[in-house]
């Protein structure tokens, strides 16, 4: 047993020398997307982290496994869906992703079960996701 958890410290330790880099990409303010402010702040307690160039990166974020974990959350929020580079999405593929977009916080994967539960402020309400449906929904209108 003892043997046991030398190997699994040691390993912790180990997994530390791997490192990943979080970062926020500069934001060219005339890409990203410009909502009205009571849908920015939701984006921002919801969406950004994962969804922007505006992460905010918790303490956790430098410790392996989780900084790994988180990475590859951002990494792939960003391919989904940038909102600091909104303007650079082709028409096309904007009227996808908010269609997805509206699909996935109306059925509740939109934030991430494992990012409510360590953000609480993520956690949407009925009236904050009938905004963002609202609003998500003028911008397909605009763009069909």
């Amino acid at each position: 047993m003892k043997k046991a958890l030398i190997i699994m410290i040691g390993v912790i330790l180990l997994i530390q020398f791997i490192r990943v880099d979080i970062k926020n990409e500069p934001i060219d303010k005339t890409k990203a997307l410009h909502p009205p402010k009571d849908i920015e702040i939701i984006l921002q307690k919801a969406c950004y982290d994962c969804h922007s160039n505006r992460i905010r990166k918790p303490w956790y974020a430098n410790i392996a496994p989780f900084s790994w974990t988180i990475y590859n959350h951002i990494k792939n929020g960003r391919l989904a869906l940038n909102f600091s580079k909104w303007s650079e999405i082709p028409k096309d593929k904007k009227i996808k992703k908010l269609q997805r977009a509206i699909h996935t916080i109306k059925i509740g994967i939109m934030p991430l079960p494992s990012y409510k539960w360590i953000h609480k402020d993520a956690i949407l309400t009925k009236e904050e996701k009938e905004k963002l449906d609202k609003y998500f929904t003028k911008l397909l209108s605009q763009l069909q």
